[in-house]
């Protein structure tokens, strides 16, 4: 019987000493360079049930038509909707994930990150997955431990890797405090090094326990029970005090009534190595699944030796079952010099960092042609960018377009104010051609962006809220019910009252359409990346264009975009029209070196023809554009009527 088949046949581990020492099996190996991947990520609640061939298709033109009149109400809901949104679990699953894997595929997705999937408090409603109850269990609202090692030895044999979401800053809202004899959720933060004393562990129905029992009380596995494994110091600012020191607040803080651990040496080993017991957690899942990587949450609240530590274990652990190179990416909020410097501290340690700072919503201003494109190519040059060398060595970085978060800017997805339904493959584009790993945020393959404009204003928060950003893309009839009741399997476990959080502000209908326009350019810019070794590990020039008798330069919003990524004798010219509504044109350089005179680049990728809208004689793929001369020896390719938002890639020696 195998490792994974024994832990399986037995109930979870309450212990981590019940956990056996895995050795000696094959794995799934390692890729040799992560900056071959394509990342996607996705919230496992608000992708897919596997029960969309019980739904139609959503009609993008007839949104009205999928949102249904509450049996309460006289009309369509907007509140209700958001609602449902903002509390509410959804329904998507492990099993609902793996229906899908040929759409991923096909999609030209290589790796799947996929939002934490452990075991949350039962009585609330933290779909999202941060707020861990069992750190050895998967949460019953997604599946179990089986479907989990099904899903990705399904994807393995589909040649998709796994990256599992984890936490080792904070566990759930486990317990509460005792605060002069009354039970507080929230106190106030306490200054290092005074801590809290006195504090209640939280039963299935948030009842105080002195101990816990059950496996719904508390938290698991029993190691953690101790309470010396938390800082207990409250409620305090998550952006406060420098990231250098070890004890700041936002490094002690719980993450609202998420409980902070502890992750300090005990003072002469009396005390839990919490630190040691979290790794040994996540260990566990490694050896069960044959996982290939984590992204790390929250990183910036743990300090630089505790997550070099942290990652260094998980290193060597996974290296000694085989996969030489597993992949950890940390979550470092604040900006782009936090994240370069934890990459800097934690070295070899951390494999990247998501760059979920400053660079992602200039990323968004530049595709959609709206500031110039040195805000954002200057990222990539040593001498300007705040991120310098790391950025100029793509391997450290993962390039974030969308997430579930936007810490910096609008919390709105960069389609819901794009000019057409396919300008999110500009943004893919320079995410897929310029130096990084990139990370596609499940739904911009479909352009999701809530309602439509006219509608917005009835809703909460809109821009402001987390939920406009996790749209249910199997979309649901109904949400499941509040806490435990929505675990109930069948038509009991469903709120009715609530319309189901789906794609483009409504319900009932999914969106899973391989047809779509943003959908079809993705993909066929997945597999021009794949073919072409230039694309992803060659080096980078942000190229000068010329138009109207303009002199050749970088030249401001709105206009042809070109860079080149060149690899020992290949160039890739890859060139953007970042103008939403109009067709653009210019000459753009390329390296007279390694394009000889009367040489020609041929075309290897035209996004417009991918989405069946090109011309035939519009730069079809295989046709040749010629390298001309300049008087003063400058190389170019002309380039005229590239449609709005449309993609080329070029290439000598193809």
């Amino acid at each position: 019987m195998s490792y994974t088949e024994t832990l399986l046949n037995q109930t979870r581990p309450a212990s981590l000493l019940a956990i056996p020492r895995p050795a000696g099996e094959s794995v799934y190996p390692s890729p040799s360079d992560w900056r071959d991947e394509v990342l996607y990520f996705l919230l496992p609640d608000r992708f897919s049930d596997a029960g969309e061939d019980g739904r139609p298709l959503l009609d993008r033109h007839h949104r009205e038509a999928a949102r249904p009149v509450p049996s309460h109400a006289q009309t369509w809901r907007w509140d209700l909707w958001a609602r449902s949104g903002a509390e509410r679990w959804q329904g998507g699953t492990l099993r609902g994930i793996r229906s899908k894997l040929d759409y991923l595929k096909e999609l030209g997705v290589t790796a799947l990150w996929i939002g934490p999937v452990f075991k949350q408090r039962g009585n609330l409603n933290t779909y999202h997955g941060y707020g861990i109850q069992d750190f050895l269990d998967v949460d019953p609202h997604l599946g179990t431990r089986q479907d989990l090692v099904d899903l990705v030895a399904a994807a393995h044999a589909k040649e998709l890797r796994i990256i599992l979401d984890i936490i080792f800053n904070h566990s759930g809202a486990n317990f509460d405090y005792r605060v002069n004899d009354q039970r507080v959720r929230q106190p106030a933060f306490l200054p290092w090094p005074d801590f809290y004393h006195a504090i209640a562990w939280s039963g299935p129905d948030e009842q105080p326990l002195d101990a816990v029992h059950e496996p719904d009380d508390g938290v698991w596995p029993k190691e953690l029970q101790d309470p010396a494994c938390y800082t207990r110091a409250g409620t305090g600012n998550l952006g406060k005090g420098s990231i250098e020191d070890d004890h700041a607040e936002h490094k002690r803080t719980d993450f609202f009534d998420l409980r902070d651990f502890n992750l300090d040496p005990a003072p002469g080993g009396n005390g839990p190595d919490t630190l040691n017991l979290l790794a040994q957690c996540y260990k566990y899942w490694i050896a069960l699944t044959d996982c290939d990587g984590f992204r790390i949450d929250t990183l910036k609240h743990v300090s630089f030796e505790s997550g070099r530590n942290f990652c260094g274990a998980i290193k060597e652990f996974a290296a000694r079952l085989g996969k030489h190179d597993f992949f950890l990416a940390g979550e470092v909020a604040g900006g782009d010099r936090n994240q370069d410097r934890y990459l800097d501290v934690l070295g070899l340690n951390l494999n990247a960092t998501l760059d979920i700072g400053e660079m992602r919503p200039t990323l968004t201003q530049v595709a959609k042609g709206l500031v110039c494109p040195v805000a954002y190519f200057d990222g990539f040059d040593p001498g300007k960018a705040v991120m310098g060398s790391h950025r100029n060595l793509g391997r450290h970085h993962v390039s974030i377009l969308d997430d579930h978060d936007h810490v910096f800017g609008a919390k709105v997805r960069f389609s819901s104010d794009s000019a057409s339904d396919h300008q999110v493959a500009v943004g893919s584009a320079i995410q897929l051609f310029t130096l990084g790993i990139p990370c596609i945020y499940y739904g911009s393959e479909q352009a999701l962006a809530g309602p439509e404009t006219s509608q917005r204003h009835y809703l909460p928060d809109w821009a402001g809220s987390d939920r406009y950003l996790r749209e249910a893309m199997f979309g649901p009839e109904h949400p499941r019910r509040a806490g435990k009741a929505g675990l109930v399997s069948g038509p009991e476990g469903v709120d009715t009252d609530l319309p189901g959080f789906g794609p483009f502000g409504t319900a009932g209908q999914h969106c899973f359409d391989a047809q779509s326009p943003a959908y079809l350019r993705i993909a066929a810019m997945n597999a021009t990346r794949k073919e072409h070794p230039v694309l992803r590990c060659g080096r980078q020039y942000l190229r000068p264009t010329a138009f109207l008798n303009r002199g050749f330069g970088v030249h401001g919003p709105g206009e042809i975009l070109a860079w080149s990524r060149i690899l020992d004798d290949e160039e890739a010219l890859c060139i953007v029209n970042t103008h939403g509504a109009e067709a653009r044109g210019a000459d753009v350089t390329v390296d007279p070196g390694l394009n000889k005179p009367g040489s020609a680049m041929t075309v290897v990728l035209n996004t417009a023809q991918s989405g069946h809208v090109a011309p035939d004689n519009l730069y079809p793929v295989r046709s040749k554009v010629p390298v001309q001369r300049a008087p003063n020896g400058r190389a170019y390719v002309a380039i005229r009527g590239l449609p709005a938002s449309e993609v080329l890639v070029l290439k000598n020696h193809a």
